[in-house]
C-alpha cells in the first residue's frame, strides 16, 4: 500500500473522489501543502491531525478542490431551461414558484446564471427560486459575496454583465436582484439524506462531477439526484456524462447540446404552447478564443497541457490558436464547429493527443460511442498519460458494462500519476 493510500481512501469516502480519475499527484501535493502550512515534517503526524480536526479535514478538501467555472457555460442548457421553465409554469400557474437546484455550485457562477437566464426569459422574481449547494464552505462564502473577476466571464458575449453587474475596484459585483433569487448552503451529494426535508426540484443542475467517481459512487450519487429531481423534472449534466446516465436509469430529453435528462419511466417532455416567446440569450457572431486551451470543466485541479508542437505556421492557423478555438467552441456547445477546427488542425499540423481527445469528447456527447472510443485510444497512443482521455474512456467502458476494462484504465491512470510524482521528487 502506498504511504498515502490512507489519504486517497479518506477523500473517496468524504467526497467520492476516485484518485485514478485525477491522478495521485494532486492529492499528494495537497497533503504536502497542508503539512508545510502546519509545520509538520511527515505524513504520519499530519494523518493524526487530520483525524482529530474537522477544520483540517475541510482544509484538505479545499486544497484538493479547484473551482473551474464561469457564467453561462454551455449556453444551450440555459436556453433549454428557459423553454422548459415556461412550459412548467404554464402547468402549475401561480400555485408555487419553480424550484431549481445547482450542485456542486462552486463559487456561484452556475446558479447565478440560472437566475439571470430566467430573468432574461421574462420570469418575475416570485416565480422561481434557486437553491445552490457545494461541499466547500469556502466556495459557498465566495458565492455569497458575489464579487467576480474577468475569468468568470468567458466563452460568450458579456452583455449580461452590463445588465446585472456593477464595476467595483476589485471586480464585478452582482446585483441584489439576482443574489436574492439564490440560497446557498454547504452540503455533500453523497449524503443519503441530503435535502431530505425538501420537496423535489423541477430542474437540477449537476455537471462535470459524476465522471470523477467510480461506478459504485456514481450510482450512489445518482440515487440522490433522482430523489431530488421531480418525476416530471429534468436533470442537467456535463457533456461527457450522458452515457453514464443512460446506463443508470435516465434518458435524454433530446434537446441538442443541453445535456438534459429525465426519469426513464416518464415520457419525454413534449413541446407545449408557451406563455410568450422566450427572449433568446445573446450568441456570439464569431467564436471568441479562450485564453488558454482547457479540457472539460472538472472540480479538481486541471491537468497540465502537453507542449504544443513548434511546426511553422501563420498566427491565424497556428496549432496553439487552433487548440484554443477548439476548446472555446466545445465549451460553448458548438460541436460541429469544434469538430471542423479539429479536422483543420489535423490537415495542417502533426497529430496531437489533445485534438483526438476533443474529437473523442465531441463524439461522446453526440452518442457516437464507438467513434469516441477510437479517438480516445488515438489520444492515448500519442500521449499515454493523458488523464482526461483515460478518465473519459474508462467512464465510457463502464457505461457499456466493461467494468474490467474501465478498472484497467483507472489503474493505469493511478500508475501514471505515481510515476509523475516520483520523477518530480528525483
Amino acid at each position: 500500500m502506498s504511504l498515502d493510500q490512507r489519504f486517497f481512501d479518506y477523500l473517496k469516502q468524504r467526497i467520492g473522489l476516485d484518485v485514478a480519475s485525477v491522478g495521485p499527484a494532486i492529492i499528494e501535493r495537497a497533503v504536502r501543502q497542508r503539512c508545510i502550512a502546519l509545520g509538520m515534517a511527515d505524513n504520519d503526524r499530519y494523518w493524526q491531525r487530520l483525524l482529530s480536526s474537522q477544520d483540517e479535514q475541510q482544509a484538505l478538501i479545499e486544497s484538493v478542490i479547484v473551482p473551474e467555472t464561469w457564467f453561462f457555460r454551455y449556453p444551450e442548457s440555459f436556453a433549454t431551461l428557459g423553454r422548459l421553465a415556461r412550459q412548467r409554469l404554464a402547468e402549475i400557474g401561480s400555485r408555487r414558484p419553480l424550484r431549481i437546484l445547482s450542485l456542486p455550485c462552486s463559487t456561484g457562477e452556475e446558479p447565478y446564471s440560472i437566475a439571470m437566464a430566467l430573468f432574461d426569459a421574462g420570469f418575475a422574481a416570485h416565480q422561481f427560486k434557486v437553491d445552490a449547494l457545494d461541499v466547500s464552505p469556502l466556495s459557498v462564502q465566495r458565492a455569497q459575496n458575489a464579487l467576480y473577476g474577468k475569468n468568470s466571464f468567458r466563452g460568450q458575449p458579456t452583455d449580461f454583465r452590463e445588465r446585472y453587474f456593477c464595476v467595483e475596484s476589485d471586480g464585478y459585483q452582482l446585483s441584489e436582484r439576482v443574489c436574492g433569487q439564490v440560497s446557498f448552503t454547504a452540503g455533500n451529494l453523497l449524503d443519503p439524506i441530503l435535502l431530505a426535508s425538501h420537496e423535489p426540484y423541477d430542474f437540477v443542475f449537476c455537471r462535470n462531477l459524476l465522471i470523477y467517481f467510480d461506478l459504485k459512487t456514481q450510482q450512489q450519487a445518482l440515487d440522490v439526484l433522482k430523489r431530488l429531481t421531480r418525476d416530471d423534472g429534468v436533470l442537467f449534466i456535463g457533456p461527457a456524462e450522458g452515457s453514464l446516465l443512460n446506463r443508470l436509469g435516465m434518458r435524454s430529453i433530446g434537446a441538442p447540446q443541453s445535456f438534459a435528462f429525465c426519469h426513464n419511466h416518464e415520457p419525454l417532455p413534449a413541446a407545449r404552447p408557451v406563455l410568450a416567446e422566450l427572449k433568446p440569450l445573446a450568441r456570439p457572431k464569431a467564436p471568441a478564443p479562450a485564453p488558454v486551451p482547457t479540457p472539460v470543466s472538472r472540480p479538481f485541479a486541471p491537468r497540465v497541457q502537453a507542449p504544443v508542437g513548434q511546426k511553422s505556421a501563420s498566427p491565424v492557423d497556428g496549432p496553439g490558436l487552433l487548440l484554443e478555438q477548439i476548446a472555446s467552441l466545445a465549451n460553448e456547445g458548438k460541436s460541429l464547429e469544434a469538430r471542423a477546427v479539429c479536422e483543420q488542425f489535423l490537415q495542417r499540423h502533426d497529430p496531437q493527443a489533445e485534438v483526438f481527445y476533443w474529437l473523442g469528447l465531441l463524439s461522446d456527447v453526440q452518442g457516437q460511442t464507438s467513434e469516441a472510443q477510437g479517438f480516445y485510444r488515438k489520444a492515448l497512443y500519442l500521449e499515454p498519460q493523458h488523464s482526461e482521455a483515460l478518465a473519459h474512456l474508462a467512464a465510457l467502458l463502464a457505461s457499456q458494462g466493461d467494468e474490467a476494462g474501465a478498472r484497467r484504465l483507472h489503474e493505469r491512470a493511478a500508475r501514471n500519476g505515481r510515476s509523475t510524482q516520483s520523477e518530480r521528487k528525483q
